[in-house]
């Protein structure tokens, strides 16, 4: 999941600067109304959390995909449930060697 959001993000950040019309990030423009994009001068692309940021003349920010938000959350349960099973089998074999030590 980590990876089709960072494949995301970085599909973004290289269509910046990449022929006519390419900056600011057409992520940032395409599907937005003209007042959302009113002022956009750059964006900031972020790997932990996944985030591709716009940014306008006077410091405001919006976001470009939504979808990097339930990307994230998904990626940190999977992980987190990743991590608990492992601690899981750990203890588990823990106990089973204690108690085949006390036979």
């Amino acid at each position: 999941m980590y990876a089709l959001g960072l494949a995301g993000v970085l599909w973004s950040e290289a269509e910046v600067g990449d022929g006519a019309d390419s900056t600011p990030a057409p992520a940032c423009r395409t599907g937005f109304d003209p007042e959302t994009i009113k002022g956009l001068t750059h964006h900031r692309a972020a790997y932990l959390p996944l985030r591709f940021d716009c940014v306008r003349e006077d410091g405001s920010v919006y976001v470009s995909d939504p979808d990097l938000v339930w990307m994230n959350w998904t990626w940190a349960a999977l992980a987190l449930t990743a991590a608990l099973l492992v601690l899981g089998m750990h203890y588990r074999t823990e106990l089973r060697a204690r108690s085949a030590a006390v036979r």
